[in-house]
């Protein structure tokens, strides 16, 4: 253990990382690209692209350069009475790639709150009115954040457990994989034509952390046109689907009934700096349009709007909307698609997928897919190893990488991958 991770053992607490009986965290010295090089020069190529956040690669010059020169004109400012260039530009920006029914931005720290900022619009917008709704629907296995809001719509397990007595009640819907479709649509009928729901969030398409699981674009269109015919709220977690991720700009876009709510973050900055986004439509503004004080929208954040942060999030609006970069997406997802119909070959592949720039599968083994599958204790050290950052979900094992990422990073990574399938019964 060097002299780092020694200091690092001593006075950091990690995320989702036991205190005891875990490996030392590699130290990261510097990144360019893809790759990530510890102070030894290990190159490990990041194909998850940072925990889904860093869409055009590391260190990116004209990033940096937007952050450099905003923090020498101005580097924060209170955002309750004063506003800046960068705000309001990225706010008419992101309004002009989001669906036509979204009106108004409101800006956060991250995709927790956002998820949170999106909830609690929708429930003062019916207290504004006057109105009793106090249900909510969300889809089971979702995950929406680690702040309250976002846990009690996400799933009930261990990682909520602590806090399971101080979320609050939520009507789930079981995860409508092809087989339950119909269950799950009655039941959501019930639930909606009951006049008590006031919201229905969900990831669309794909839900990320329980394991890369995609359902049927068809189905949730259905839902929430069902939705807002009976005035239900729809709130869109794009936290992780939004900004190319799957094709096309946002999830949403492959729907003909948009939600009324945006959750947005993660490629927002392309990775650069902490945002979170929340849009909404102009008939969810019209309850809060009154000279009643109380019925302001209170929320806010020290850091909201911050100048750098807007600064670079139009920076990488540059780089998302160039042809280049829409090039990049549709090379991955060809790419993706030509890989997987080698994992289907394969005797130790279930379930592959491909959604976007998005590849996952799972190991064939045990039925067990959740996050504390024995499997994944091996998967990320194996990979590591090799110089690759794979962080499964369980037994799932899935590439979300970079948009930048070059044809030979991704035939070494497939190849990898392969060898490991090759392996398993024998390393494990």
């Amino acid at each position: 253990m060097n002299n780092w991770t020694q200091r690092d053992k001593t006075a950091i607490w990690h995320p989702f990382t036991p205190l005891e009986a875990m490996e030392a965290p590699l130290v990261i010295d510097k990144a360019e690209g893809v790759n990530l090089y510890t102070p030894e020069g290990k190159r490990i190529i990041d194909v998850i692209s940072s925990w889904w956040v860093n869409i055009h690669g590391h260190s990116n010059s004209y990033l940096a350069e937007a952050i450099a020169s905003q923090a020498r004109q101005l580097e924060h400012v209170i955002f309750a009475g004063f506003t800046h260039k960068p705000a309001i530009t990225l706010a008419e920006r992101l309004l002009e790639i989001l669906p036509d029914n979204q009106d108004k931005v409101f800006y956060s720290d991250n995709g927790s709150t956002a998820v949170e900022v999106g909830i609690k619009m929708a429930f003062q917008y019916f207290y504004n009115k006057g109105i009793s709704k106090k249900r909510i629907i969300a889809i089971d296995g979702a995950y929406h954040g680690d702040t309250f809001g976002a846990m009690s719509v996400g799933e009930r397990g261990p990682f909520t457990e602590p806090f399971d007595p101080y979320l609050f009640s939520v009507d789930f819907l079981d995860f409508p994989e092809k087989e339950k479709e119909q269950q799950v649509w009655k039941h959501f009928k019930e639930l909606v034509e009951t006049d008590e729901v006031a919201a229905f969030i969900f990831e669309p398409i794909v839900q990320g952390a329980s394991g890369m699981r995609v359902y049927a674009a068809e189905l949730l269109d259905r839902m929430i046109a069902l939705a807002q015919a009976n005035d239900v709220i729809c709130i869109a977690d794009e936290v992780m689907t939004g900004f190319g991720r799957l094709g096309t700009l946002f999830a949403a876009d492959q729907l003909s009934h948009k939600p009324d709510i945006f959750c947005l973050s993660k490629g927002l900055t392309g990775g650069a700096l902490a945002m979170g986004v929340t849009t909404c439509t102009d008939k969810i503004q019209s309850a809060y349009r009154s000279s009643d004080l109380m019925k302001t929208f209170f929320h806010g954040h020290s850091f909201t709007a911050n100048p750098m942060t807007c600064a670079v999030a139009n920076a990488s609006l540059d780089l998302l909307l160039s042809e280049e970069c829409d090039a990049n997406r549709q090379r991955l997802n060809e790419r993706h698609i030509a890989f997987m119909t080698k994992l289907e070959a394969h005797s130790m592949v279930r379930n592959p997928r491909v959604m976007g720039t998005i590849l996952a599968f799972e190991l064939n083994t045990e039925r067990d897919t959740s996050y504390f599958n024995e499997a994944r204790h091996h998967l990320y050290p194996y990979f590591i190893e090799k110089g690759l950052l794979i962080r499964p979900l369980g037994n799932v094992i899935y590439l979300i990488p970079p948009y930048i990422i070059s044809d030979e990073d991704l035939d070494y990574t497939y190849s990898t991958m392969l060898s490991f399938l090759d392996e398993y019964n024998d390393l494990f």
